[in-house]
């Protein structure tokens, strides 16, 4: 356990901590990615306005499904089926269904939030490999 640097008064498990980082740095860099940037408008909106709830909720929904992906047993992931989540008609915060070129766009993301955080090569090859099963569920055009 480590001290929450969001929250310093708050404990936080270091793989967590380490995931989320990840997470929240890939948002970023998405959010400044001009090729998927598009299918988050309204998150882009609040975030603009001063709204970080949608944010928050996004990042501890990553972070759940990566801590669940990646073995860890405390956590449970909560959120929307991969297909729900970035299926437009199932929610509403996506502006847009993803193609391949999305989804790769997403990936080549990830890993630049992942070496912002200093991940070694073998353990973005370990995430890469989780987001890599997701492709036919999140690409729906």
């Amino acid at each position: 356990m480590v001290t929450d640097p969001s929250n310093t008064s708050a404990m936080i498990e270091k793989g967590r901590l380490g995931l989320r980082s990840v997470v929240d740095s890939t948002i970023f860099v998405i959010a400044a990615d001009t090729a998927i940037n598009g299918h988050f408008t309204v998150l882009l909106s609040e975030v603009t306005a001063g709204n970080l709830s949608g944010f928050s909720a996004l990042s501890k929904n990553l972070t759940d499904f990566f801590c669940v992906a990646t073995g860890a047993k405390d956590f449970t992931y909560t959120g929307k089926t991969m297909t729900a989540a970035h299926d437009p008609a199932q929610n509403s915060r996506m502006n847009g269904k993803a193609d391949s070129s999305d989804f790769n766009a997403f990936v080549n993301d990830l890993v630049a939030g992942a070496k912002k955080n200093g991940l070694s090569d073998q353990l973005i090859g370990r995430v890469g490999a989780i987001v890599g099963t997701l492709e036919s569920q999140v690409v729906q055009k």
